[in-house]
C-alpha cells in the first residue's frame, strides 16, 4: 500500500532482500501516474483493498467516509514499514497495488460495510426490524441491567445497608398522609422505632436515611423525640453544618420540648463566629435565635458577637450578663475599643458576603449604634454603611438595597432603620427611603415594617415625599382604590399608616409598644426636624384626605360591617374638614342613610365572617361612638372634658335627624340613647327644639326605659364602672334626656 511500511513479525532469512525491496520501490514510482489514469476510467464498482496481513491482526477499512458507515475504523500508520514479503505480493498484484496508490494516504478503505449499510436500508424500506438496531438496544439494556445490578451490590456493601433499606419501606407507607389510618400509622412508627434505636447516629448523616428521621419526628410522641435528641447529643453542631441534616435539627425545634431545645442550643454556645459563617449552619443558628432560644439563651448566643472572651465556655460572664452593649461598656469601659472593633469586624464580614437577612445580624448591628455616641464620628461612619449610592440614577440599585429591606422585616433592624431617619439629615432620609419603593404595601402589613414607615411619617420634614412614597402606593388613582383602603382599614397594622395623621395619640390605634417606639423618636425628632409637629401632620391629612372620602362614599356599607371600618370613618370624616367639602358631603350623606343598620348590627363576638382585625369589641358600640362624635361635630378631648368642634362645620346632625326623625322614640329608649344625647347637645344644630318636643311627647316612655333613678348615697357607695342594682337598672342615655326636658 502506497505511504504505508509496516514492519514485519520475524526478520527475513534472505540476504538478498535487501536489493529486491529496492527493485520494487523503484517499479512502483514508475507506474504510478499509469495506475491513475486507470482508476479514472473505471466503472463504478466498488474498489476492494487490498490487505496488509499481520501474524497478530487484520485491519480493514471501508471505501467511503467513517461517518457515513455509523463506526469508525482504525487510523494506518504512516511511519510503519512494510515486510519484504508483502512488498513481493504488492509487486506481482497490480491490482492491488492500483487500488492502495488510488486512495488518500494514510486511510485503507473497502466496501463491504456500504453493503452492509444498503442491506440495513433495504430492510428497514421493507418494514422489517433493523439487525444492527436490535443488537443495540439489545446491548443497550443489558448495559443498564448490569450497571443497576451493580449499584445494588455496592448499596448492599455499604454500613447499615439493610437496616436503612428496610426504614425507607416503612417511611415511604408512613409518609403517605390520605391513605394510611391512625392505627396503622402508630404501629408502623412503632415498627420503625424499633430499627432506628440505637442506631440513630448512624443514620443522619445520610442524605436518604436523615429523612426517615425526620418522619420520625413528625409522627412520634415527646418521650420518642427526647429519645433521639439524647442519642444525638454531641453531634448537633455538626448536624446542623450538614446539608441534609440541618433539617433533623429543624424538626426537632419544631416539634420538640424544652428540653430537647437546651440540648440542641446548648452545642451552640462557643461557636457562634463558626456557624454564623457556615453556609448550611447559619440559617439553623439564626431561625433558633429568632423563634425558638429564650431571653437568657438569647443574650449568651449575641454576647458571643462582643469578642473571643464572650465564647470561652466555662467562664461566667461579668457584670449582669446582659446583652445590651451600652450597660456592658458602662460596666467595663476599658474594653471599648476592642469590643466595638470586633463587633464592626464582624459585621463588615457578613455584609460583604451579602448575608445581611439574620435577625442576630440586625441585633448587633443595633447594639453597635446604641452605643455609638450621638453624632460621633463612629455612629456617622455606620450610619454611611446604611445610606445607597446618592450618585445612582432611577432603576438603578445600590449594593446595600437589600439590606436596607431585610432590616426593615426584623425587630431590631425596624428600630434601627428608625432610628436611622430620626438622625439622618433631609438628604440622608431621602436615601434610606429609596429603596422601599414598590415594598410599601408588604411593609404597612408587616409586624416590624409597618414602624419603618410611622418613622417616616412621624420625623421626615419632606411630607410630599412621604405622602407620594406611602399613600402613592398603598391608594392608587384608580378603580382599585375603593378595595385597597378597606382591606388597609381591615387591618390591625395597616390602617395605623392611613389613620396617624388624625389619631396619633389614640391608644386604640397604637399597640403598647409602638407607642414606645415613637416616643423615642419624637424625643429625637426634636433636635433634628424643622417642622412643628402638628403642621407635619395636617399636611400629612390634607395630602390622603381625599381618596380616602372617596373610598367612604363607595364602600360606606362595607366599613360600617365591622368595627375597624367603623372607627376608620368616624376618623376620617371628622379628620381635615376643609379638604374635598363636596365629597366630603356625599361621604357624611351615605354614613346618615345607614344610621338604623350600624345601630341594629350584631355584635361580631356571633360568629359572623368579618374581615381581618376586625375580631375587637362590638360592632354596635363602635357604631354609636361614631354617630355620636359626628352628631357632635368634633371629638372628645379628655383634657378639656368638653367636645372640640370642626371648623367648618360638618352638618351631619342635620342629615341623621332627617333619617330618624321618624324613629326618634325608639333611638331614645334603645342602645342609640346616648346618640340622641350627643345631638342634643351638639353646638350649632338648629332644630334642637324639635327633637326635645318629640321627646316631651313621648316622656312615658322614656321614663318606663329609664327605670328608677340611682340616688346620690347609691352612687357614693358603688365603685367606679360598677353595674347598678338590679332594681335601678334602665337604659342610662334615657335619664340624662329626662334631665334636658
Amino acid at each position: 500500500m502506497a505511504g504505508i511500511k509496516r514492519k514485519s513479525a520475524a526478520a527475513p532469512a534472505n540476504s538478498g532482500s535487501k536489493d529486491k525491496s529496492k527493485k520494487v520501490k523503484l517499479e512502483k514510482s514508475t507506474h504510478k501516474t499509469s495506475l491513475k489514469r486507470e482508476l479514472a476510467v473505471r466503472d463504478g464498482k466498488p474498489l476492494k483493498k487490498a490487505k496488509v496481513k499481520n501474524d497478530t491482526e487484520e485491519i480493514v477499512e471501508p471505501d467511503n467516509s467513517e461517518d457515513d458507515v455509523g463506526f469508525h475504523g482504525f487510523s494506518a500508520n504512516e511511519d510503519a514499514t512494510m515486510s519484504d514479503s508483502e512488498v513481493e505480493d504488492q509487486a506481482e498484484s497490480p491490482a492491488s497495488s492500483h487500488s492502495k496508490e488510488a486512495k488518500p494516504k494514510g486511510k485503507s478503505y473497502n466496501a463491504q460495510p456500504m453493503k452492509k449499510k444498503q442491506a440495513r436500508s433495504d430492510g428497514a424500506q421493507n418494514g422489517k426490524p433493523s439487525t444492527l438496531g436490535s443488537l443495540d438496544a439489545t446491548s443497550s439494556r443489558e448495559a443498564h441491567a448490569k450497571q443497576k445490578a451493580l449499584v445494588k451490590e455496592r448499596k448492599a456493601a455499604k454500613p447499615n445497608a439493610d437496616i436503612i433499606e428496610r426504614s425507607k419501606k416503612l417511611w415511604e407507607k408512613l409518609r403517605l398522609k390520605s391513605h394510611v389510618d391512625k392505627d396503622e400509622r402508630k404501629k408502623l412508627v412503632t415498627e420503625l422505632f424499633e430499627i432506628v434505636t440505637g442506631r440513630v447516629k448512624d443514620l443522619v448523616f445520610k442524605h436518604d436515611s436523615v429523612r426517615v428521621i425526620q418522619c420520625a419526628i413528625k409522627y412520634s410522641n415527646m418521650e420518642q423525640r427526647r429519645m433521639i435528641a439524647r442519642e444525638l447529643k454531641g453531634e448537633f453542631r455538626t448536624l446542623a453544618e450538614g446539608k441534609y441534616s440541618k433539617f433533623l435539627i429543624a424538626k426537632l425545634l419544631e416539634k420538640g420540648d424544652p428540653e430537647i431545645r437546651d440540648l440542641i442550643i446548648s452545642e451552640f454556645y462557643g461557636y457562634v463566629r463558626r456557624l454564623i459563617h457556615h453556609p448550611e449552619a447559619a440559617w439553623i443558628l439564626d431561625d433558633t435565635y429568632r423563634a425558638v432560644a429564650t431571653l437568657e439563651q438569647k443574650s449568651h448566643l449575641l454576647r458571643e458577637w462582643y469578642g473571643p472572651e464572650f465564647s470561652i465556655k466555662g467562664i461566667k460572664p461579668e457584670g449582669s450578663g446582659t446583652p445590651d452593649l451600652p450597660t456592658i461598656l458602662e460596666e467595663s469601659p476599658e474594653k471599648r475599643k476592642p469590643i466595638m472593633d470586633y463587633l464592626q469586624n464582624q459585621i463588615k464580614q457578613l455584609i460583604q458576603k451579602k448575608l445581611n437577612g439574620f435577625t442576630m445580624l440586625h441585633d448587633a448591628m443595633l447594639q453597635y449604634f446604641l452605643a455609638c455616641k450621638s453624632d460621633s464620628a463612629e455612629a456617622k461612619e455606620f450610619l454611611e454603611h446604611l445610606k445607597p449610592d446618592a450618585t445612582l440614577k432611577e432603576g438603578e440599585e445600590a449594593d446595600n438595597t437589600d439590606l436596607l429591606k431585610n432590616l426593615a422585616f426584623t425587630k431590631p433592624g425596624s428600630r434601627l432603620v428608625s432610628l436611622a431617619l430620626a438622625h439622618g439629615t433631609a438628604k440622608d432620609r431621602k436615601l434610606y427611603l429609596r429603596p422601599y419603593k414598590d415594598t410599601i404595601e408588604l411593609m404597612a402589613h408587616d409586624t416590624n415594617a409597618h414602624h419603618v414607615l410611622l418613622a417616616a411619617l412621624a420625623v421626615v420634614d419632606d411630607t410630599k415625599l412621604t405622602s407620594k412614597l406611602i399613600y402613592g402606593e398603598l391608594l392608587p388613582a384608580n378603580d382599585k382604590l375603593p378595595e385597597k383602603a378597606l382591606n388597609l382599614a381591615s387591618d390591625v397594622r395597616a390602617r395605623t399608616i392611613l389613620l396617624y395623621p388624625f389619631a396619633t395619640e389614640s391608644k386604640w390605634l397604637l399597640e403598647a409598644h409602638t407607642a414606645e417606639r415613637l416616643s423615642e423618636l419624637y424625643a429625637i425628632r426634636s433636635n433634628t426636624s424643622k417642622k412643628d409637629p402638628n403642621t407635619r401632620l395636617n399636611e400629612l391629612a390634607k395630602t390622603v384626605e381625599p381618596q380616602l372620602l372617596s373610598a367612604i362614599a363607595e364602600r360606606a356599607s362595607d366599613f360600617a360591617s365591622f368595627s375597624f371600618g367603623l372607627q376608620f370613618m368616624g376618623e376620617v370624616l371628622v379628620g381635615a374638614p376643609e379638604v374635598e367639602p363636596g365629597m366630603r358631603r356625599k361621604a357624611l350623606t351615605a354614613v346618615a342613610g345607614l344610621a338604623q343598620q350600624i345601630l341594629d348590627n350584631v355584635p361580631e363576638s356571633s360568629g359572623q365572617e368579618k374581615p381581618d382585625g376586625a375580631a375587637k369589641g362590638d360592632v354596635t358600640a363602635h357604631g354609636k361612638n361614631m354617630l355620636k362624635t359626628l352628631v357632635q361635630g368634633g371629638k372628645f378631648d379628655p383634657k378639656t372634658k368638653k367636645v372640640v368642634p370642626v371648623e367648618p362645620s360638618l352638618g351631619f346632625a342635620d342629615m341623621f335627624w332627617d333619617q330618624i326623625k321618624g324613629d326618634v322614640m325608639q333611638w331614645a329608649t334603645g342602645p342609640g340613647s346616648f346618640v340622641i344625647v350627643g345631638l342634643v347637645e351638639a353646638e350649632g344644630f338648629e332644630r334642637k327644639k324639635d327633637i326635645l318636643k318629640a321627646l316631651k311627647a313621648g316622656r312615658g316612655k322614656l321614663e318606663a326605659a329609664a327605670g328608677d333613678p340611682v340616688n346620690s348615697a347609691e352612687k357614693k357607695s358603688g365603685k367606679k364602672g360598677a353595674k347598678p342594682p338590679a332594681g335601678n337598672s334602665g337604659n342610662a342615655g334615657a335619664r340624662i334626656l329626662l334631665s334636658k326636658l
